[in-house]
């Protein structure tokens, strides 16, 4: 492992041993310009970076277009690395169908070699842009940054293996938590403008894997499933995707943790970011103690939810009349839109992993019809997604189910068997697959 790499893994162990807040902070330069020497100055709420402001309308860019770009040193709770990170502002699309910009970072390989990169998709889950992986990497300093921060001990193997790694801010400017279409369109036109920027050394020709756990695959299995319609021109480079602790049928996930000592409050975080995401208003479906913590995380993170309500009911956020989440239609038809089990069969082999000791981390809930998970994603699912893969796709499938681990025991599991699940896609291996031997799941229809 090269010295950077090295200092990015001790600073990244510390961190995540910490796991302590700070204060926040940025810089900026334009895409137009040559290359920026790398900078110490960090990013900030006003940074203007992050805002297109160019003469030109929005939608008359393509997805994936550069808008902006800047070089900086890579930092970890707000130590400039040695590393050096180009940072890129691209045109995307939201969950909408919208035109919107949004933020990457490319990590350059410590070899030079472009002729492979590998899109890391963080799992920050917060509802406040300020938490996003870009602005921790160019020194911000923010309670739910503490997460992506700690990622770099994901990442630093990647770089020693000789990758690229481009590292999306798969939630976009809104922090639109939970919103799978647009984490996938977020992470497909951030592959389209790393390749596109001369900044990266990436190029259409740069061959890509996806990787990602709990939010990061979220992003990592929507942009697998849309790549072949959203963006077949990325989709003839991936290797395949690897991914753990996935989300597959939210509505399903609010009743799993619904009375959850840990991770009840997930569920005001979905009806945020749910309603953000589709611009529908939901308070007045609310109790006013569902109102109140509606207002309490408009701009928090995991970390502000998990333990924070302990028990926090669907029923105790909701009016009497709306007990049931199904009885509000625009929730409903939001809800179903994220559904993976309707998206499309990714076209490219698969890993995934799955946690099913839920109970360790509070959640005690077999509720019929769904049975038991890994604390917040539901186990049943996962297999039954990973069984619909097999039916209706010609890629390979490998998944594991780990019996004994939680949704935070299991990355450690995870992380280094996907690592090598992948280098062997890149090393063009064929594909391990577990078709025929996936226990059933649960029915993915639309509620």
């Amino acid at each position: 492992m090269s010295k950077a790499a090295f200092r990015l893994t001790a600073v990244a162990v510390a961190t995540a041993a910490a796991m302590t807040a700070a204060p926040s902070a940025g810089a900026t330069t334009e895409a137009a310009a040559p290359s920026a020497p790398a900078t110490t100055v960090t990013a900030t709420a006003s940074d203007p970076f992050y805002t297109y402001d160019g003469s030109k309308p929005l939608a008359s860019f393509a997805p994936g277009d550069v808008l902006k770009t800047r070089t900086l040193q890579y930092h970890l709770i707000g130590i400039p690395t040695p590393l050096q990170a180009v940072q890129l502002l691209y045109r995307t699309t939201d969950a909408q169908g919208r035109p919107a910009a949004n933020v990457t970072t490319v990590v350059r390989s410590l070899t030079g070699d472009g002729s492979k990169a590998v899109s890391y998709q963080s799992f920050y889950d917060s509802l406040d842009p300020e938490d996003g992986p870009s602005r921790a990497i160019a020194g911000d300093l923010t309670l739910g940054g503490l997460i992506p921060n700690a990622e770099a001990i994901f990442i630093a193997p990647l770089l020693a293996q000789g990758y690229n790694v481009v590292i999306p801010d798969t939630e976009g400017q809104r922090a639109n938590f939970a919103a799978g279409p647009e984490y996938g369109t977020n992470t497909l036109d951030s592959i389209r403008a790393a390749s596109k920027s001369a900044q990266t050394g990436l190029s259409s020709a740069t061959a890509f894997g996806l990787i990602g756990y709990s939010g990061g695959a979220i992003a990592t299995n929507w942009a697998a499933a849309l790549a072949p319609s959203y963006a077949p021109d990325v989709n003839r480079r991936l290797v395949g995707y690897a991914e753990g602790g996935l989300l597959v049928a939210p509505a399903h996930n609010l009743k799993y943790v619904d009375g959850s000592l840990a991770w009840s409050g997930v569920i005001p975080m979905a009806v945020i970011g749910v309603s953000r995401s589709y611009d529908i208003d939901l308070k007045s479906y609310l109790s006013d103690y569902g109102r109140k913590v509606y207002d309490e995380l408009q701009q928090g993170s995991i970390i502000d939810a998990i333990g924070h309500y302990p028990g926090l009911t669907w029923k105790k956020m909701a009016k009497p009349e709306y007990a049931d989440p199904n009885s509000i239609p625009e929730f409903r038809t939001a809800v179903n839109k994220l559904n993976l089990g309707s998206a499309a069969t990714p076209t490219v082999p698969g890993f995934i992993a799955q946690g099913d000791a839920g109970v360790l981390e509070g959640t005690f809930s077999n509720h019929p019809g769904i049975g038991t998970g890994d604390g917040v994603m539901v186990a049943g699912d996962v297999r039954a997604l990973a069984r619909q893969y097999c039916a209706t796709g010609s890629a390979a499938v490998k998944y594991t189910q780990h019996e004994l681990l939680s949704h935070v025991g299991t990355p450690v599991v995870w992380a280094p068997v996907a690592l090598g699940w992948l280098g062997d896609r890149f090393a063009g291996r064929t594909a391990p697959s577990d078709c025929g031997r996936i226990p059933a799941g649960n029915s993915l229809a639309p509620e």
